[in-house]
């Protein structure tokens, strides 16, 4: 078992969910139980699923909750991309987000390979 909290991709995540939360404030009131419900979601998700692997007896499980947040990732980098093809987020915003959420899955990447290895 890991202390997810000593993780820095649990921490990284974490982090990331700050500004999604914030940035979705600004998305129209119509949006609420659409793309801001599904950013947010996805962003809480990753460090979740990070924070419940982590309880797992095995590697092997540990791995399946990383690969989750993998997946979560690549939910929010494409409800990202509609945000900003719809003018809720600027191209800007979006490449900020886009570039720290890479830095997240390249560690969490290196992480499941250092697991497996």
């Amino acid at each position: 078992m890991h202390n997810y909290k000593e993780l820095e991709i649990w921490k990284a995540s974490k982090n990331f969910c700050t500004p999604i939360y914030k940035l979705t404030t600004n998305f129209p009131e119509v949006e609420k139980f659409g793309l801001v419900s599904q950013l947010r979601r996805a962003s809480i998700s990753v460090p979740s699923n990070i924070a419940e692997g982590s309880a797992r007896s095995s590697d092997k499980d540990f791995i399946r909750f990383l690969e989750y947040s993998l997946g979560s990732c690549r939910e929010i980098d494409t409800q990202l991309l509609v945000s900003t093809d719809l003018e809720f987020i600027t191209t800007n915003e979006m490449e900020i987000l886009s570039n720290e959420l890479n830095r997240i899955m390249v560690m969490i990447n290196n992480f499941i390979k250092r697991l497996k290895s």
